[in-house]
């Protein structure tokens, strides 16, 4: 049985070393075979130069891909698995392509496995782990709101408000992204997330007041979550979480943005993000921060009558950045749940399983420098802290 870890970018190091150095029998495939080394060669000699054939040379039954490439690339590399007999891990979200291999995957006895990163992945444990425990107090009709932020910010915080730890590109093209939620019962659609910028107080130690707004589409992960058809949803948000002052000083690129299209607006894009990229990128050991939030309350009969809330901060150390970490360790953690045969064949996101679902958020809670699950009704603001 081989590990093939396929892509050693900067959100992969800290996962792939923890298998690593834990003796897991790991072939490290990249493109380019010297930054694999610079990265991983302390302690393995087994990297490979990454080409798709190379790879499907080389894949058995019973092994795992893991696959840190691009999202576009992941249906292909799950397909060679399920015809190899292979599992597979990635932490994306489920493509549509991804879904519809789910019968070939369970006739072929294979995993795929995905939102197994940050977000998604981690904030999809919290939300389990929440449901569950809602679940014991649960009564039809509740009215139920449900909120989950996470974000990548700088520990050390610039006019700018945010920096960045590889292409802005990326993110000046989410700014063009809509997004659905609910609000007050309604279905949302947002076209832009400068118009739905909202104040969000974490429960941190110090408290602290961040911007957020709603990403995506959120109302496929009710189901997802396990909410109770009997339950009333008033809110449900799966969003981004930002520093205070985000939208102030950003104001200036959303309105450029919003003017830009066609070939001639890409190019604007490209040389925004070069520019972006000069003034506010992280300085070498600088650290970074990962802030996420995510809650559950319950109204009945006007009284709020349970309301919990996950709250994870953590930076940059030694080990890897906080978002590198956030991202690779639980990929990580699914290769060897698929490895110890605790997910079933088929495609799945983050388990549900209670008993994965406390020992990963345990795993997680070593990476954060705070991390609790708070209880906004207990009297003295009891906290669970990991």
């Amino acid at each position: 049985m081989t590990i093939h870890w396929v892509g050693t970018g900067l959100s992969a190091i800290p996962g792939l070393r923890r298998l690593l150095t834990a003796g897991a029998p790991v072939a490290v495939w990249n493109r380019t075979v010297d930054k694999a080394r610079d990265a991983v060669g302390d302690l393995t000699d087994d990297i490979r130069a990454y080409s798709p054939d190379a790879l499907a040379a080389a894949v058995a039954a019973g092994d795992v891909v893991v696959s840190m490439l691009p999202a576009d690339q992941h249906v292909a590399l799950a397909r060679l698995c399920i015809d190899k007999g292979a599992h597979f891990v990635s932490s994306s979200y489920i493509a549509p392509e991804m879904r519809a291999l789910d019968d070939a995957a369970r006739a072929a006895g294979v995993s795929l496995v995905n939102e197994v990163g940050l977000d998604p992945g981690i904030d999809h444990l919290m939300a389990h782990d929440l449901v569950a425990d809602y679940k014991l107090a649960a009564q039809d009709g509740d009215q139920v709101y449900f909120t989950s932020y996470c974000g990548g910010i700088p520990k050390y915080p610039n006019p700018f408000r945010y920096k960045f730890s590889w292409s802005p590109l990326g993110v000046l093209r989410a700014l063009r992204s809509p997004s659905r939620s609910v609000r007050d019962g309604a279905t949302r659609d947002v076209d832009r997330p400068w118009n739905a910028i909202d104040p969000y107080d974490a429960p941190l130690p110090t408290p602290e007041r961040f911007e957020v707004y709603p990403n995506r589409d959120s109302l496929p992960f009710i189901d997802q979550y396990g909410f109770d058809p009997a339950w009333q949803v008033q809110d449900f948000v799966r969003g981004t979480i930002r520093l205070k002052g985000w939208s102030e000083a950003w104001a200036q690129v959303f309105a450029e943005v919003e003017t830009l299209h066609g070939e001639a607006g890409e190019t604007r894009l490209r040389q925004m993000a070069d520019q972006f990229w000069r003034d506010n990128a992280y300085d070498e050991a600088e650290p970074d921060r990962v802030v996420l939030c995510v809650a559950l309350r319950a109204d009945r009969d006007g009284d709020t009558v349970w309301h919990k809330e996950w709250v994870l901060d953590a930076h940059g150390t030694a080990q890897g950045t906080a978002m590198a970490q956030l991202v690779s360790v639980p990929v990580a953690l699914a290769v060897q749940a698929v490895l110890d045969g605790r997910i079933a064949p088929g495609v799945h996101a983050a388990p549900h399983d209670p008993v994965l679902v406390g020992d990963w958020l345990v795993e997680v809670g070593q990476i954060a420098q705070h991390m609790a699950k708070v209880d906004h009704l207990a009297r003295d603001g009891d906290r669970i802290s990991l």
